[in-house]
């Protein structure tokens, strides 16, 4: 067990206050208080009695932005839990959205941004948050990963989904899928795979394997765009014209990036056994598969900039905050906080 002043700072945006957010970020913060100084960015008072309404054993201490500001983070021990006071716009009903509170949510990631950034956090975890009722705000928001990307002046970012496909069993192993292309209509992706895009993505992928996971020499498998690869170009030319000679260009790099391979029987443990991560050229080709074999235990993790950055593997589940506290599983929000503080570790590690 870490020592109480050993244990890094992450921040914890605490996501749509109407979804399940408040609640998994609270249960997970306390569950891993010993190892962590869980740092939740929220509306104080909400937070204090949602986790009141959770287990009156669970202490929170509020501080406000200033505060936080003026004197950087307090060192709290694992007996309580710090909160940094966002003040919402709006009551909170969970399940019902409202778009009063949608530049609070926005504001907690700032605050997260402007945390690490100042030295307050090591990473940042993000609950998460609905869309739509940030744009209902008025402010144009597309995810977390463009709006970070953005906020940190970031040119390029990947998105990249890990989990472990079958905890507690000898046929476990850690799958890592990371994009090409995110948050893009099917009929545009072809466009948006360019050699040198995808040259882009793999050197991030390689650097951060690298400084935050700890990997001396990563291996990364490629999936092609088309069915089967392209076959040969009967079915597509991507793969020859733009796939394959990225990919040996980053093989001349250095970098091990194999590939393209057919997405179709690529995700087999006989491949994955053998990779660090792959990387799929488009949102519904690599993360359906991750999906089905870690759902709960997956964590969203964003590569390429200058901060750590993680998250769950769900969305707000409104359905499930509407039908009370209780219902809702902190598992892929702890796993979320234990992959940061283990890239936070490895980060450290290749500083050294």
């Amino acid at each position: 067990m870490r020592q109480a002043s050993t244990r890094p700072a992450i921040a914890i945006t605490t996501g749509e206050p109407a979804g399940i957010g408040p609640e998994i970020s609270i249960r997970a913060a306390w569950a891993m208080r010993a190892q962590v100084n869980c740092v939740l960015l929220g509306d104080a008072a909400f937070l204090a009695l949602t986790a009141s309404l959770i287990d009156p054993d669970i202490k929170l201490a509020a501080l406000s932005v200033q505060a936080l500001r003026n004197g950087g983070l307090p060192q709290f021990g694992p007996a309580r839990i710090c909160v940094i006071d966002v003040p919402l716009g709006a009551h909170v009903v969970p399940g019902v959205l409202d778009p009063a509170n949608g530049r609070a949510v926005l504001a907690t990631l700032d605050l997260a941004v402007e945390g690490a950034r100042a030295g307050w956090f090591d990473a940042m975890v993000t609950a998460p948050l609905q869309k739509s009722t940030i744009n209902d705000a008025g402010v144009a928001f597309s995810g977390h990963t463009e709006y970070l990307a953005e906020q940190t002046g970031t040119a390029q970012v990947v998105m990249m989904l890990a989990g472990e496909t079958a905890p507690d069993t000898p046929d476990n192993y850690a799958l890592r899928v990371a994009l090409a292309t995110t948050h893009l209509p099917l009929k545009d992706v072809s466009a948006a795979i360019t050699r040198a895009g995808l040259g882009r993505v793999i050197d991030i992928i390689d650097h951060d394997l690298k400084t935050k996971f700890g990997m001396a020499a990563p291996r990364i498998l490629v999936t092609g765009l088309n069915p089967h690869a392209g076959e040969n170009g009967y079915l597509g030319r991507e793969e020859i014209d733009t796939i394959t000679p990225a990919l040996e260009a980053a093989r001349a790099r250095g970098i091990d990036a194999r590939g393209p391979y057919p997405a179709d029987t690529l995700f087999q443990p006989k491949y994955l056994l053998d990779a660090d991560c792959v990387l799929a050229m488009y949102h519904d080709q690599g993360l359906p598969v991750l999906k089905y074999a870690t759902f709960g235990r997956g964590v969203n993790i964003t590569l390429g900039l200058p901060l750590i950055r993680t998250s769950v593997d769900h969305g707000t589940a409104l359905d499930l905050a509407g039908a009370g506290l209780g219902q809702a599983d902190c598992g892929s929000m702890e796993q979320a906080i234990r992959t940061a503080l283990q890239m936070v570790d490895a980060q450290r590690a290749s500083q050294l």
